[in-house]
């Protein structure tokens, strides 16, 4: 998905989910994430705080996950801003009131294991997701799981799975 048809599928969410664009403003999870110059991110559109507000508005958190995720994952790798997204999404997760949370708890064990080291020996690795050293953002969301590790450690276990907690926990450095 190149960065319009990002930015479209955004517009087409606003177009059926106009209320949520208000939805989390006052959220303190969610507190500077419209200072993050998103756009500046390659292939980041500079709207992804209206899919953060999103995910606090009941009947819209389904599809802005479904939305932030397209706009934030390929088939192979991770948006470079999902490490500016992490601290509020991992915010987000620790609130048991947010709609939709194991949901949002899904896609963190997903960034988990993106985020997870390519051993640069395993030339077929390497070459279908590129090495560390071309993937920065891999380094720094482990550096942002790391630092929400108290976070990390308290995620609900009856709303993921043990592997996806051990995931989880993993990227934390919490094992």
């Amino acid at each position: 998905m190149d960065l319009a048809d990002k930015e479209a599928a955004i517009a087409q969410y606003l177009h059926e989910y106009p209320q949520a664009a208000d939805a989390g403003r006052e959220h303190p999870a969610l507190d500077g994430c419209e200072e993050v110059r998103w756009s500046e991110f390659s292939e980041c559109p500079a709207a992804i705080p209206v899919l953060l507000y999103g995910l606090l508005d009941e009947s819209a958190a389904g599809e802005a996950q479904r939305v932030l995720t397209n706009t934030m994952f390929s088939i192979a790798e991770m948006n470079p801003a999902m490490a500016e997204a992490l601290p509020f999404l991992l915010r987000l997760a620790a609130d048991s009131q947010v709609p939709e949370r194991s949901g949002l708890l899904g896609r963190l064990v997903t960034v988990a294991e993106y985020c997870e080291s390519i051993d640069s020996d395993n030339e077929a690795m390497a070459l279908w997701f590129g090495s560390d050293s071309d993937h920065p953002e891999r380094e720094q969301c482990r550096a942002v799981f790391a630092q929400y590790s108290s976070v990390v450690a308290m995620l609900s276990e009856d709303l993921i799975d043990s592997n996806g907690q051990a995931k989880l926990r993993q990227a934390a450095g919490l094992l």
